[in-house]
């Protein structure tokens, strides 16, 4: 089975295109290619593909549908008989449509889709690098459950709509120099439904959907980060005519920690010690988020220096494995010293000497060229 061309390329139009544009583009096609003028082989072919493109782009919340999810948002929602029944079966249907001209039959509401849903989840930094199960609260609309979506009080029922005779659509003959002209709108009275409720249902009022507050456990998985999304398909608000449910979208908030930050799979902690931990080397502690660790801190080390904890980081969200956290010394200078303090801190500089050496700005590279004589 032949893959379906993307609809704006069935009508040679952008993704932006305005309604007009739309219009224009499908009665220059449906002119070219319909079958009771063009005998070519894939005409009929050709003129089904660029209905069916034109059926949905056009209807506002359809096209929106499938800009979110492409065909699979648009399948199961009215579809497309074989030519001729289908949108616009023949030349009088596209005049109709364009100019008002000859006879055609009224579509009545089909299914609506429900709206999609967004809510906020705020997370601690180990939730997220370990994944959790949280509750949340949505409201939503869902199906009224004393009329079942009907709209209308148990015991009654909808009866047609007495304006446009059930056909959801009402039209209106004008008459000017060029002869008639029909214009076709939804009816005012059901709203395009064809059917109007006598005995609107006492707890939703005839809307079909009230608001309900639903409890959801979200699982969070590891490694997941600020400002991602989790889908919970079918849990937004309920469609209307039979059509499906939206979906819900949880954005995830992650509060900063204390002393860890995070980059990438890579956990950072600034660590500070001493001068004489950096001069003379140690072994110390260093907080990690299961726990201490053991970091050896080498003689000589300078400040801004960094050591690799391996496997010590955020597990890396989808593909297995951690990261490993980084953690950078920073030399602190000690303040408040005793009198005794200063005066070896003195002989010790006096030992060392006090001379100022301007650090180097060459790159490595000049230093390696330098020492090879390049």
């Amino acid at each position: 089975m032949a893959e379906k061309r993307d609809y704006y390329e069935v009508l040679g139009v952008g993704r932006t295109a305005t309604d007009e544009e739309l219009k224009k583009a499908y009665r220059r096609l449906a002119r070219q290619y319909h079958p009771d003028v063009n005998k070519s082989p894939d005409a009929e072919a050709r003129f089904k593909e660029i209905n069916e493109a034109y059926e949905v782009l056009r209807d506002p919340d359809r096209r929106a549908a499938y800009d979110r999810y492409g065909h699979a948002g648009v399948q199961g929602a009215g579809g497309f008989a074989d030519y001729p029944g289908f949108g616009f079966g023949g030349l009088s249907d596209i005049f109709e449509e364009f100019f008002g001209f000859g006879p055609r039959t009224a579509a009545r509401q089909g299914p609506v889709r429900g709206s999609d849903l967004r809510v906020q989840l705020t997370l601690t930094f180990e939730e997220a690098v370990f994944g959790t199960e949280k509750e949340i609260e949505v409201t939503r609309l869902e199906q009224c459950p004393n009329c079942g979506g009907s709209g209308a009080e148990p015991g009654s029922l909808p009866r047609r709509c007495s304006e446009c005779n059930g056909r959801g659509e009402v039209r209106r003959v004008q008459q000017t120099l060029f002869g008639s002209f029909v214009n076709v709108t939804t009816c005012p009275r059901c709203g395009g439904r064809g059917e109007v409720v006598s005995t609107p249902c006492t707890t939703c009022h005839g809307q079909q959907r009230v608001h309900q507050t639903k409890r959801l456990v979200v699982e969070i998985p590891k490694g997941v980060d600020d400002g991602m999304q989790i889908r919970l398909s079918g849990e937004g608000e309920a469609g209307m005519y039979g059509g499906p449910r939206g979906n819900l979208y949880v954005v995830l908030r992650v509060q900063p920690h204390r002393y860890f930050r995070r980059q990438d799979s890579d956990i950072l902690l600034d660590l500070n010690i001493s001068f004489v931990q950096a001069a003379l080397g140690d072994k110390i502690k260093v907080p990690t988020l299961e726990g201490e660790d053991t970091l050896v801190i080498p003689a000589g080390t300078q400040t801004g220096t960094s050591f690799r904890l391996r496997g010590k980081g955020v597990p890396i969200l989808r593909q297995g494995g951690r990261g490993d956290q980084i953690v950078t010394v920073h030399i602190r200078t000690p303040t408040n010293l005793t009198p005794q303090q200063k005066k070896l801190l003195r002989e010790l500089g006096e030992s060392l000497g006090y001379e100022v050496t301007p650090q180097e700005s060459r790159s490595f590279f000049e230093k390696v060229r330098d020492a090879f004589g390049v």
